[in-house]
């Protein structure tokens, strides 16, 4: 993907809008949304790496309530052209074509490589990589589960949604941000996925959410691993213009 000379390529992740309910989360909604309207001016792309939404489910004709500012502010900035990329987190994994058919967004379930600029990528929401993450690891086998799914999907929507919005606040081993420290660089998994990736093949930038931790760390003399944290508690977000990335807080 080329950047024209003025604009940037963004990236965020781990919103959880809906939780710890949704008017709880509806000035963080709101700030997201002025974000996105702000960066509309100079965008080249949007990456958004998952966990938009505390939890997210599509049923054939139905998707969860709520939420009406983002999409529509998504669905402006795709229309204007604008590409935006979309992975999706263990809150939201059960997405099913309505970003792609509603909105023109494309959905990712595992890493991607993106060539930006002259630049390598790897990118992902990072749940369930590299030696740690046990916990998690344990659950996505039982939602992924196909017979999981399909006893999911012919509960009533209300009925269902509620069990899973309640199961998504209240159970830390879905949440992944029970240990939302720092835990070292030899002990922080993705850290290590990302070095074992790197021996595989030379990636400029390894970018990941899910930890909920703004981190930048150095993984040899050119290569970087960054997690971009979250819109719960730092605001962050990162900014690619071609030449290098930085962290930002909004």
């Amino acid at each position: 993907m080329e950047i024209p000379n003025g604009k940037k390529i963004y990236f965020a992740s781990d919103n959880h809008l809906g939780a710890p309910t949704m008017e709880a989360s509806r000035p963080r909604e709101k700030k997201f949304v002025a974000w996105l309207d702000e960066i509309k001016h100079d965008a080249a792309a949007i990456f958004l790496l998952g966990d938009l939404f505390d939890f997210w489910f599509e049923y054939k004709t139905v998707v969860p309530r709520g939420f009406t500012r983002t999409l529509g502010k998504l669905a402006e900035i795709s229309d204007s052209g604008i590409p935006i990329h979309y992975f999706v987190g263990n809150h939201d994994l059960w997405m099913n074509g309505y970003f792609e058919e509603e909105l023109g967004i494309p959905v990712y379930h595992k890493p991607q490589e993106f060539k930006l600029g002259h630049k390598g990528f790897f990118i992902g929401h990072g749940d369930g990589l590299g030696p740690g993450d046990k916990g998690y690891k344990r659950m996505k086998k039982v939602f992924t589960n196909s017979f999981f799914k399909w006893l999911f999907k012919w509960s009533h929507p209300d009925i269902g949604m509620r069990i899973a919005q309640y199961f998504s606040v209240k159970n830390k081993l879905i949440s992944g941000d029970d240990d939302a420290k720092f835990l070292g660089e030899d002990n922080e998994w993705l850290v290590v996925y990302s070095k074992r990736k790197l021996e595989e093949k030379y990636r400029d930038y390894f970018i990941f959410g899910h930890r909920h931790l703004p981190l930048e760390i150095q993984l040899d003399e050119t290569s970087k691993y960054i997690n971009l944290g979250d819109w719960i508690q730092y605001y962050t977000y990162g900014v690619f213009d071609g030449k290098d990335f930085e962290l930002k807080e909004y």
